[in-house]
């Protein structure tokens, strides 16, 4: 299986490593989801990059070409250093070596110190098997003997700090929430991006899906404003963490 490379948004060829890569099943996981953090690490100065494991290519709205134009707006929206495209096959993600080695190669190539993903229970199967993709993927990256090449070069090993999944559909208990007061609203930005997925005044005639209501964004403002409540701001957004994580200066961290 070879990997389809899509760059997407501010495309730098020589990309250093990155703080943060978040990988996404479909286009526009990844901005419906953790899109209000990314942009906070961004602003703090931190490289942030995306990797869609598949084109979309199965949703009901719009087409491969409207997706891959839409990704690419939110990446521009969100100011990501970079955004690729995998074609691990949408309604068929397949848990194989290659596939493994698809995403291994990726990480590899950014280097970073956290990976965001999928959660392990979910209601769509293809964002659970990306969930044990990546997870696995990452540990994997890490070993010396588990060889790839990116454009004919082989890569050295590496595997990420910290492995973060963010929420979907299924109610999940968070290990932490981040807080997103004041990017929520401009994260917004690279939600909307994908035109052809959520609801338009006037676009009649159009097939429902679970995004497509109109209270779908309603309710994902009402769910950034329920995890806000729970550290006391006005949004927040909720991960789960897959191990413990290090406190070296207590006050720091529980200011």
């Amino acid at each position: 299986m070879n990997h389809v490379r899509k760059p997407s948004g501010p495309l730098q060829t020589n990309t250093s490593d990155v703080y943060a890569l978040a990988f996404g099943a479909h286009p526009d996981d990844v901005e419906l989801s953790c899109g209000a953090t990314l942009l906070k690490i961004i602003r703090e100065s931190g490289l942030v990059a995306v990797c869609d494991l598949t084109r979309g290519e199965m949703g009901t709205l719009g087409t491969d070409e409207t997706r891959a134009q839409e990704a690419a707006a939110a990446a521009c929206a969100m100011g990501y250093t970079e955004r690729v495209t995998l074609d691990l096959g949408d309604g068929r993600i397949e848990y194989s070596r290659e596939s493994l080695d698809e995403v291994i190669r990726i990480i590899r190539r950014f280097r970073p110190t956290v990976v965001f993903c999928n959660p392990p229970d979910e209601r769509h199967p293809d964002h659970v098997k990306a969930s044990r993709l990546v997870c696995d993927a990452a540990y994997y990256a890490g070993l010396k003997k588990r060889l790839t090449t990116w454009d004919g070069k082989p890569q050295a090993p590496h595997r990420p700090k910290y492995l973060f999944h963010y929420l979907q559909y299924h109610h999940l208990e968070p290990s932490f929430i981040v807080d997103i007061s004041e990017t929520f609203e401009a994260s917004r930005k690279g939600v909307l991006a994908f035109r052809t997925q959520f609801y338009r005044e006037g676009k009649t005639g159009r097939p429902e899906t679970l995004i497509s209501r109109p209270e779908f964004l309603t309710g994902l403002e009402a769910r950034a404003r329920y995890f806000g409540e729970q550290i006391g701001v006005l949004y927040g957004e909720g991960f789960i963490k897959t191990t413990p994580v290090a406190i070296k200066e207590f006050s720091a961290s529980f200011g």
